[in-house]
């Protein structure tokens, strides 16, 4: 199950870990695919997840800022990491980053969305379940 969307604004994490391992989605609008993984780990213990978009219309917009600050970047499909390379070398320098190559076939909370994030992301974080 998936919370409710969340608006953009502050980063939310568990309150009992002092150092949470911060996750940022990447996806192209930042409207189904890295908002549903950012809301699969709201309130989870030991992380903090955000989520962004590559595209100019992206709900929010990827930033140096926003890959400074993630520990693990995950890319929904090869040309989401291909962006980050091409626009943001430094900034993800060095950083873990990853392509999940889940393609942009269901809306938001989609059952099979949630199972597909739930299963590339397993051999990297521990993931939230049902």
């Amino acid at each position: 199950m998936v919370p409710a969307r969340r608006p953009a604004g502050p980063v939310r994490s568990a309150p009992s870990v002092p150092n949470p391992v911060k996750l940022l989605f990447v996806c192209s609008l930042n409207r189904w695919r890295s908002p549903t993984a950012e809301a699969l780990y709201q309130g989870f213990p030991g992380y903090v997840a955000r989520s962004a978009g590559t595209e100019p219309g992206a709900r929010i917009r990827v930033t140096e800022g926003l890959l400074g600050w993630a520990d693990w970047i995950f890319c929904m499909e090869r040309r989401h990491v291909d962006c980050l390379r091409a626009k943001f070398p430094e900034a993800i320098a060095g950083k873990r980053v990853v392509c999940l190559r889940i393609g942009d076939d269901f809306p938001y909370g989609h059952p099979e969305l949630v199972a597909s994030i739930q299963s590339a992301l397993s051999g990297h974080v521990d993931v939230p379940g049902p």
